[in-house]
Formats: structure tokens, sequence, C-alpha cells
């Protein structure tokens, strides 16, 4: 009696090398640059807690008959009812971020190791602080 030999060929172990390597080819693009989607999302972080910090820095204003506030033992300096741009990196503790004060009443932020960046403007008479979109070349 013969004996009956299993296993697969080596034309079936080539084409199952083939198909995976044609599945990684449309696989790889898809994960391979999602460092600028993440610089861009930690942009828009920074972004969304500056303007929640000097959202709540307004409240406390107000609720503390317009005078400079003072929030978790700290306080803060006041322009028009909202942090000046001096204040409003510690105020919305942006770990990670690297600030300017590029005039007077604008603060530029930049995400530390890129070219992620975005701009408080202090609030000008009757009006709120200004932000610039995330911008990241």
């Amino acid at each position: 009696m013969r004996k009956q030999q299993s296993g697969f060929t080596l034309i079936e172990l080539v084409m199952v090398i083939v198909i995976l390597g044609i599945l990684a080819a449309f696989a790889l693009p898809k994960f391979a640059d999602l460092s600028g989607e993440a610089e861009l999302a930690s942009a828009r972080g920074g972004l969304g807690a500056v303007k929640s910090s000097a959202g709540i820095a307004h409240a406390a204003f107000l609720a503390g008959g317009s005078t400079d506030p003072t929030i978790e033992g700290a306080t803060y300096v006041m322009v028009n009812g909202y942090p000046g741009s001096e204040d409003i990196d510690v105020l919305a503790n942006l770990d990670g971020f690297t600030v300017v004060d590029t005039s007077a009443t604008l603060a530029t932020i930049t995400l530390t190791g890129s070219s992620c960046v975005f701009t408080y403007t202090e609030a000008a008479a009757n009006a709120a602080p200004t932000f610039s979109s995330v911008s990241c070349p």
C-alpha cells in the first residue's frame, strides 16, 4: 500500500503570500502616517482647553463681583472680564505646548515638537476673546 502525504503545495503557499502582500499594500497607507492626525487632535484639544478655561475664568469674574478671580489658589489678571494672554497658558494647564506672547494682547500657542499652532487674542471692550483655528502647515 502506498502512503498518501498531506500538506500544501509550493504553488499554494506562494499564492497565499502574494494575496497577503496585496492586502498589505492597500492597508499600509491607512496606518502609515497617523502622526499628523494625532498632532492635529492634540492641538485641537489644547484649543478646547483654552476656550473652556477662558469661559470658566469669565464666569468666576462675573460671580466674584468683577474682580480678578482666584481659581485653585492662584489669582489671574483679567482683561475686559477674560484672562489676559500672559495667564491663559497657566489657567488652561497647557503642558506640552509652547506659549509666546507675540504682542501685548496676542498669545501664539504651538504644540511642542510640532508645527501645529493657534492664537488667543485678549478680549476687547464689550467683547469676548478671539481664538484662531488650529493650523498644521
